[in-house]
Protein backbone atom coordinates (compact mmCIF):
# COMPACT_ATOMS: atom_id res chain seq x y z
CA UNK A 1 0.00 0.00 0.00
CA UNK A 2 1.39 3.39 -1.01
CA UNK A 3 1.18 6.03 1.79
CA UNK A 4 1.73 9.10 -0.42
CA UNK A 5 -1.84 9.31 -1.88
CA UNK A 6 -3.32 8.83 1.57
CA UNK A 7 -1.17 11.61 3.04
CA UNK A 8 -2.08 13.91 0.12
CA UNK A 9 -5.78 13.28 0.69
CA UNK A 10 -5.49 13.99 4.43
CA UNK A 11 -3.67 17.26 3.78
CA UNK A 12 -6.35 18.33 1.25
CA UNK A 13 -9.15 17.56 3.72
CA UNK A 14 -7.38 19.54 6.45
CA UNK A 15 -6.94 22.57 4.18
CA UNK A 16 -10.62 22.51 3.11
CA UNK A 17 -11.69 22.22 6.75
CA UNK A 18 -9.62 25.30 7.68
CA UNK A 19 -10.92 27.32 4.72
CA UNK A 20 -14.57 26.49 5.31
CA UNK A 21 -15.01 26.12 9.06
CA UNK A 22 -12.01 27.96 10.53
CA UNK A 23 -11.68 30.85 8.09
CA UNK A 24 -11.40 33.60 10.74
CA UNK A 25 -8.83 31.68 12.76
CA UNK A 26 -6.79 31.13 9.61
CA UNK A 27 -6.93 34.86 8.75
CA UNK A 28 -5.77 35.74 12.27
CA UNK A 29 -2.95 33.19 11.97
CA UNK A 30 -1.59 34.78 8.80
CA UNK A 31 -2.13 38.37 10.10
CA UNK A 32 -5.05 39.54 7.90
CA UNK A 33 -7.76 39.76 10.58
CA UNK A 34 -7.82 43.58 10.94
CA UNK A 35 -6.58 44.54 7.50
CA UNK A 36 -10.02 45.24 6.01
CA UNK A 37 -11.09 47.23 9.03
CA UNK A 38 -8.02 49.39 8.73
CA UNK A 39 -8.86 50.42 5.17
CA UNK A 40 -10.74 53.70 5.09
CA UNK A 41 -11.50 55.71 1.99
CA UNK A 42 -9.46 58.81 1.59
CA UNK A 43 -11.32 61.82 2.86
CA UNK A 44 -14.04 59.72 4.56
CA UNK A 45 -14.24 59.97 8.31
CA UNK A 46 -13.72 56.89 10.38
CA UNK A 47 -16.86 55.16 11.69
CA UNK A 48 -16.24 56.54 15.12
CA UNK A 49 -16.08 60.06 13.66
CA UNK A 50 -19.44 59.92 11.71
CA UNK A 51 -22.47 61.78 13.06
CA UNK A 52 -24.93 59.12 14.29
CA UNK A 53 -27.88 61.53 13.71
CA UNK A 54 -27.24 61.85 9.96
CA UNK A 55 -29.95 60.03 7.86
CA UNK A 56 -29.67 59.40 4.13
CA UNK A 57 -32.30 61.29 2.10
CA UNK A 58 -33.89 60.00 -1.08
CA UNK A 59 -33.76 62.25 -4.12
CA UNK A 60 -37.17 62.88 -5.72
CA UNK A 61 -38.76 65.40 -8.07
CA UNK A 62 -41.99 67.15 -7.08
CA UNK A 63 -44.37 69.73 -8.51
CA UNK A 64 -46.48 72.22 -6.58
CA UNK A 65 -50.12 71.87 -7.60
CA UNK A 66 -52.97 74.24 -6.75
CA UNK A 67 -56.64 73.25 -6.88
CA UNK A 68 -58.78 74.56 -9.74
CA UNK A 69 -62.54 74.64 -10.21
CA UNK A 70 -63.50 72.48 -13.18
CA UNK A 71 -66.76 71.50 -14.81
CA UNK A 72 -67.62 67.85 -14.40
CA UNK A 73 -70.10 65.62 -16.12
CA UNK A 74 -71.70 62.21 -15.98
CA UNK A 75 -71.39 60.02 -19.06
CA UNK A 76 -74.47 57.93 -19.87
CA UNK A 77 -75.04 55.55 -22.75
CA UNK A 78 -78.61 55.03 -23.90
CA UNK A 79 -80.88 55.41 -26.88
CA UNK A 80 -83.26 57.80 -28.56
CA UNK A 81 -86.98 57.40 -28.10
CA UNK A 82 -90.03 59.17 -29.51
CA UNK A 83 -91.33 61.78 -27.10
CA UNK A 84 -94.87 60.46 -27.54
CA UNK A 85 -96.36 57.52 -29.39
CA UNK A 86 -99.99 56.43 -29.69
CA UNK A 87 -101.91 53.83 -31.66
CA UNK A 88 -105.16 55.23 -33.06
CA UNK A 89 -108.06 52.78 -32.91
CA UNK A 90 -111.65 52.98 -34.07
CA UNK A 91 -114.43 53.59 -31.55
CA UNK A 92 -117.14 52.47 -33.93
CA UNK A 93 -117.59 50.06 -36.81
CA UNK A 94 -117.41 51.11 -40.45
CA UNK A 95 -115.50 50.76 -43.67
CA UNK A 96 -112.62 53.07 -44.54
CA UNK A 97 -114.10 55.54 -47.01
CA UNK A 98 -111.04 57.72 -47.78
CA UNK A 99 -107.47 56.59 -48.31
CA UNK A 100 -105.61 57.34 -45.04
CA UNK A 101 -102.37 59.29 -44.97
CA UNK A 102 -99.40 57.21 -46.13
CA UNK A 103 -97.03 55.74 -43.60
CA UNK A 104 -94.09 58.00 -42.91
CA UNK A 105 -96.07 61.16 -43.67
CA UNK A 106 -96.33 64.02 -41.22
CA UNK A 107 -99.66 64.99 -39.68
CA UNK A 108 -100.66 68.01 -37.62
CA UNK A 109 -102.74 67.95 -34.49
CA UNK A 110 -106.40 67.41 -35.38
CA UNK A 111 -105.80 66.07 -38.90
CA UNK A 112 -108.09 63.23 -40.00
CA UNK A 113 -105.99 60.10 -40.34
CA UNK A 114 -108.75 57.57 -41.08
CA UNK A 115 -112.27 58.45 -42.28
CA UNK A 116 -115.00 55.80 -42.09
CA UNK A 117 -118.21 55.61 -44.11
CA UNK A 118 -120.86 57.44 -41.99
CA UNK A 119 -123.67 55.10 -43.13
CA UNK A 120 -126.97 56.10 -41.59
CA UNK A 121 -125.42 58.28 -38.90
CA UNK A 122 -126.30 61.51 -40.74
CA UNK A 123 -129.93 60.36 -41.01
CA UNK A 124 -129.90 59.63 -37.27
CA UNK A 125 -128.84 63.22 -36.63
CA UNK A 126 -131.71 64.60 -38.73
CA UNK A 127 -134.15 62.37 -36.86
CA UNK A 128 -132.77 63.46 -33.51
CA UNK A 129 -133.01 67.13 -34.48
CA UNK A 130 -136.69 66.68 -35.40
CA UNK A 131 -137.39 65.03 -32.06
CA UNK A 132 -135.69 67.88 -30.26
CA UNK A 133 -137.82 70.43 -32.09
CA UNK A 134 -141.04 68.55 -31.27
CA UNK A 135 -140.09 68.13 -27.62
CA UNK A 136 -139.24 71.81 -27.39
CA UNK A 137 -142.68 72.83 -28.66
CA UNK A 138 -144.45 70.42 -26.30
CA UNK A 139 -142.50 71.82 -23.38
CA UNK A 140 -143.39 75.41 -24.31
CA UNK A 141 -147.09 74.51 -24.61
CA UNK A 142 -147.12 72.68 -21.29
CA UNK A 143 -145.47 75.62 -19.53
CA UNK A 144 -148.00 78.06 -21.06
CA UNK A 145 -151.00 75.95 -19.97
CA UNK A 146 -149.51 75.54 -16.54
CA UNK A 147 -149.24 79.31 -16.11
CA UNK A 148 -152.94 79.66 -17.02
CA UNK A 149 -153.88 76.85 -14.67
CA UNK A 150 -154.94 74.41 -17.40
CA UNK A 151 -152.02 71.92 -17.02
CA UNK A 152 -150.62 70.23 -13.98
CA UNK A 153 -147.05 70.51 -12.81
CA UNK A 154 -146.58 66.81 -13.62
CA UNK A 155 -147.29 67.44 -17.30
CA UNK A 156 -144.69 70.17 -17.36
CA UNK A 157 -142.12 67.90 -15.78
CA UNK A 158 -142.91 65.15 -18.28
CA UNK A 159 -142.52 67.55 -21.23
CA UNK A 160 -139.23 68.84 -19.86
CA UNK A 161 -137.90 65.29 -19.45
CA UNK A 162 -138.88 64.46 -23.04
CA UNK A 163 -137.05 67.53 -24.28
CA UNK A 164 -133.87 66.68 -22.35
CA UNK A 165 -133.99 63.11 -23.62
CA UNK A 166 -134.31 64.30 -27.23
CA UNK A 167 -131.39 66.67 -26.74
CA UNK A 168 -129.22 63.87 -25.36
CA UNK A 169 -130.12 61.65 -28.31
CA UNK A 170 -129.05 64.40 -30.69
CA UNK A 171 -125.66 64.74 -28.98
CA UNK A 172 -125.21 60.98 -29.08
CA UNK A 173 -125.96 60.92 -32.83
CA UNK A 174 -123.45 63.72 -33.47
CA UNK A 175 -120.82 61.90 -31.41
CA UNK A 176 -121.41 58.72 -33.42
CA UNK A 177 -120.83 60.69 -36.61
CA UNK A 178 -117.67 62.26 -35.18
CA UNK A 179 -116.36 58.76 -34.38
CA UNK A 180 -116.14 58.06 -38.10
CA UNK A 181 -113.26 60.56 -38.33
CA UNK A 182 -110.17 59.35 -36.46
CA UNK A 183 -107.95 62.38 -35.83
CA UNK A 184 -104.34 62.83 -34.74
CA UNK A 185 -104.12 63.88 -31.07
CA UNK A 186 -100.77 65.62 -31.64
CA UNK A 187 -98.39 66.50 -34.45
CA UNK A 188 -96.19 63.65 -35.50
CA UNK A 189 -95.31 61.06 -38.11
CA UNK A 190 -97.36 58.02 -39.14
CA UNK A 191 -95.25 55.01 -38.26
CA UNK A 192 -96.31 51.69 -39.77
CA UNK A 193 -99.02 50.46 -42.10
CA UNK A 194 -102.47 52.02 -42.49
CA UNK A 195 -105.69 50.26 -43.64
CA UNK A 196 -106.72 50.34 -47.30
CA UNK A 197 -109.94 51.86 -48.58
CA UNK A 198 -112.82 49.47 -47.97
CA UNK A 199 -111.27 47.83 -44.93
CA UNK A 200 -113.90 47.17 -42.27
CA UNK A 201 -112.83 48.48 -38.89
CA UNK A 202 -114.50 47.21 -35.77
CA UNK A 203 -114.38 48.98 -32.40
CA UNK A 204 -110.77 48.65 -31.25
CA UNK A 205 -109.47 48.13 -34.79
CA UNK A 206 -106.12 49.81 -35.58
CA UNK A 207 -106.11 52.87 -37.80
CA UNK A 208 -102.47 54.02 -37.52
CA UNK A 209 -99.59 54.57 -35.10
CA UNK A 210 -98.37 58.14 -34.65
CA UNK A 211 -95.04 59.06 -33.08
CA UNK A 212 -93.82 62.51 -32.08
CA UNK A 213 -90.15 62.93 -33.00
CA UNK A 214 -89.68 66.64 -32.31
CA UNK A 215 -88.39 67.12 -29.75
CA UNK A 216 -86.62 63.77 -29.50
CA UNK A 217 -86.30 62.08 -26.14
CA UNK A 218 -83.00 60.56 -24.97
CA UNK A 219 -83.10 57.90 -22.27
CA UNK A 220 -80.32 56.25 -20.28
CA UNK A 221 -79.48 54.85 -16.86
CA UNK A 222 -77.16 56.51 -14.34
CA UNK A 223 -75.23 54.55 -11.65
CA UNK A 224 -76.28 55.20 -8.08
CA UNK A 225 -72.87 56.74 -7.31
CA UNK A 226 -73.49 59.54 -9.85
CA UNK A 227 -77.24 60.16 -9.62
CA UNK A 228 -76.86 62.65 -6.76
CA UNK A 229 -74.61 64.82 -8.95
CA UNK A 230 -77.26 65.63 -11.57
CA UNK A 231 -80.68 67.26 -11.52
CA UNK A 232 -83.40 68.24 -14.03
CA UNK A 233 -82.58 71.30 -16.08
CA UNK A 234 -78.91 70.42 -16.52
CA UNK A 235 -77.40 70.81 -19.97
CA UNK A 236 -76.86 67.59 -21.91
CA UNK A 237 -74.47 67.03 -24.77
CA UNK A 238 -75.33 64.03 -26.94
CA UNK A 239 -73.59 62.15 -29.72
CA UNK A 240 -75.13 59.50 -31.94
CA UNK A 241 -73.32 56.44 -33.22
CA UNK A 242 -73.20 58.22 -36.61
CA UNK A 243 -71.15 61.04 -35.06
CA UNK A 244 -73.95 63.64 -35.11
CA UNK A 245 -73.84 65.87 -32.04
CA UNK A 246 -76.56 67.92 -30.36
CA UNK A 247 -77.33 69.88 -27.18
CA UNK A 248 -80.40 69.34 -25.01
CA UNK A 249 -81.79 69.59 -21.52
CA UNK A 250 -82.24 66.98 -18.81
CA UNK A 251 -85.97 66.65 -18.10
CA UNK A 252 -86.27 63.74 -15.67
CA UNK A 253 -84.20 61.88 -13.08
CA UNK A 254 -85.68 58.68 -11.68
CA UNK A 255 -86.44 58.36 -7.99
CA UNK A 256 -86.38 54.57 -7.76
CA UNK A 257 -83.58 52.29 -8.92
CA UNK A 258 -83.88 49.39 -11.29
CA UNK A 259 -84.05 46.32 -9.01
CA UNK A 260 -81.55 44.39 -11.14
CA UNK A 261 -78.94 46.95 -12.22
CA UNK A 262 -79.36 49.45 -9.35
CA UNK A 263 -79.33 52.31 -11.84
CA UNK A 264 -81.68 55.26 -12.25
CA UNK A 265 -83.58 56.26 -15.38
CA UNK A 266 -82.81 59.69 -16.82
CA UNK A 267 -84.48 61.45 -19.74
CA UNK A 268 -83.41 64.43 -21.85
CA UNK A 269 -84.87 66.28 -24.82
CA UNK A 270 -83.13 67.63 -27.91
CA UNK A 271 -84.48 69.54 -30.89
CA UNK A 272 -85.21 67.48 -34.00
CA UNK A 273 -86.71 70.00 -36.40
CA UNK A 274 -85.61 68.18 -39.54
CA UNK A 275 -86.55 64.76 -38.09
CA UNK A 276 -83.07 63.48 -38.89
CA UNK A 277 -82.87 61.66 -35.53
CA UNK A 278 -84.77 58.39 -35.49
CA UNK A 279 -86.23 56.61 -32.52
CA UNK A 280 -84.09 53.73 -31.23
CA UNK A 281 -80.66 55.05 -32.19
CA UNK A 282 -77.71 54.53 -29.85
CA UNK A 283 -76.62 57.71 -28.10
CA UNK A 284 -73.93 58.78 -25.65
CA UNK A 285 -74.86 61.60 -23.29
CA UNK A 286 -72.67 63.87 -21.19
CA UNK A 287 -74.79 65.38 -18.42
CA UNK A 288 -73.33 68.51 -16.83
CA UNK A 289 -73.00 68.44 -13.05
CA UNK A 290 -71.83 70.88 -10.40
CA UNK A 291 -68.19 71.96 -10.68
CA UNK A 292 -65.65 70.86 -8.08
CA UNK A 293 -62.09 71.61 -7.03
CA UNK A 294 -59.49 69.29 -8.53
CA UNK A 295 -55.76 69.01 -9.27
CA UNK A 296 -54.23 68.24 -12.65
CA UNK A 297 -51.38 65.75 -12.10
CA UNK A 298 -49.46 63.45 -14.45
CA UNK A 299 -51.05 60.03 -14.68
CA UNK A 300 -47.67 58.50 -13.86
CA UNK A 301 -47.78 60.22 -10.44
CA UNK A 302 -50.65 57.97 -9.32
CA UNK A 303 -49.61 55.07 -7.12
CA UNK A 304 -50.99 52.59 -4.59
CA UNK A 305 -50.31 52.27 -0.89
CA UNK A 306 -49.95 48.99 0.98
CA UNK A 307 -53.73 48.82 1.44
CA UNK A 308 -54.33 49.14 -2.30
CA UNK A 309 -55.72 52.69 -2.15
CA UNK A 310 -55.15 54.92 -5.17
CA UNK A 311 -53.39 58.18 -4.44
CA UNK A 312 -50.25 60.26 -4.78
CA UNK A 313 -47.17 60.65 -2.62
CA UNK A 314 -46.54 64.20 -1.51
CA UNK A 315 -43.85 66.19 0.26
CA UNK A 316 -45.07 66.60 3.81
CA UNK A 317 -43.81 68.57 6.77
CA UNK A 318 -40.00 68.50 7.26
CA UNK A 319 -39.62 67.15 3.72
CA UNK A 320 -40.82 63.63 4.47
CA UNK A 321 -43.08 61.45 2.33
CA UNK A 322 -46.86 61.43 2.91
CA UNK A 323 -49.41 59.35 0.99
CA UNK A 324 -52.67 61.12 0.07
CA UNK A 325 -55.64 59.17 -1.36
CA UNK A 326 -57.38 60.71 -4.39
CA UNK A 327 -60.53 60.33 -6.48
CA UNK A 328 -60.22 60.47 -10.25
CA UNK A 329 -62.58 63.09 -11.67
CA UNK A 330 -61.75 62.79 -15.37
CA UNK A 331 -58.92 62.27 -17.82
CA UNK A 332 -57.43 64.85 -20.13
CA UNK A 333 -54.65 65.06 -22.70
CA UNK A 334 -52.44 66.88 -20.16
CA UNK A 335 -52.92 64.42 -17.31
CA UNK A 336 -55.63 63.34 -14.94
CA UNK A 337 -57.87 65.51 -12.76
CA UNK A 338 -58.08 64.24 -9.18
CA UNK A 339 -59.96 65.38 -6.09
CA UNK A 340 -59.38 64.83 -2.38
CA UNK A 341 -56.13 66.79 -2.04
CA UNK A 342 -55.49 70.01 -0.10
CA UNK A 343 -55.82 73.30 -1.97
CA UNK A 344 -52.04 73.38 -2.42
CA UNK A 345 -49.84 70.30 -2.34
CA UNK A 346 -46.38 69.23 -3.52
CA UNK A 347 -46.89 66.03 -5.49
CA UNK A 348 -43.93 63.73 -6.10
CA UNK A 349 -43.78 63.01 -9.82
CA UNK A 350 -40.42 61.20 -10.05
CA UNK A 351 -39.35 58.62 -7.49
CA UNK A 352 -42.73 58.19 -5.79
CA UNK A 353 -42.60 54.41 -6.18
CA UNK A 354 -39.34 54.14 -4.24
CA UNK A 355 -40.38 55.83 -1.00
CA UNK A 356 -42.89 55.18 1.75
CA UNK A 357 -44.52 57.35 4.40
CA UNK A 358 -42.05 59.09 6.68
CA UNK A 359 -39.00 58.70 4.42
CA UNK A 360 -36.79 61.85 4.42
CA UNK A 361 -36.55 63.48 1.01
CA UNK A 362 -34.09 65.52 -0.99
CA UNK A 363 -36.64 67.38 -3.14
CA UNK A 364 -36.12 69.07 -6.46
CA UNK A 365 -39.12 71.06 -7.72
CA UNK A 366 -40.27 71.56 -11.28
CA UNK A 367 -42.97 73.67 -12.87
CA UNK A 368 -46.45 72.10 -12.83
CA UNK A 369 -46.80 72.38 -16.60
CA UNK A 370 -43.45 70.80 -17.49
Amino acid sequence: MRPIPIITALITVAILFLLVFQREALRDFVGLGNASEAVVSEGEPAPAERDPGTVARVEVTAMVSRAQDIDTGVIVRGETEAKRAVTLVSETSGRVAVQPSAKGSEVAQGDVVCELDPGTREVSISQAEAQVAEAEKNLAAAEALSEDGFASETRVLSARAAYQSATAALEQAKSALDDTEIRAPFAGVIDGDVPEVGTLLQPGGTCARIVQLNPMKLIGYVPELDVARIEPGAQVGARLATGEQMIGTLTYVGRSADPVTRTFLVEAEVANDDLSIRSGQTVEMLIASAGRAAHLVPQSALTLNDAGDLGVRSVGDDDVTAFLPVEIVRDSTDGVWVAGLPDEVAVIVVGQDYVKDGVPLDVQYRESGS
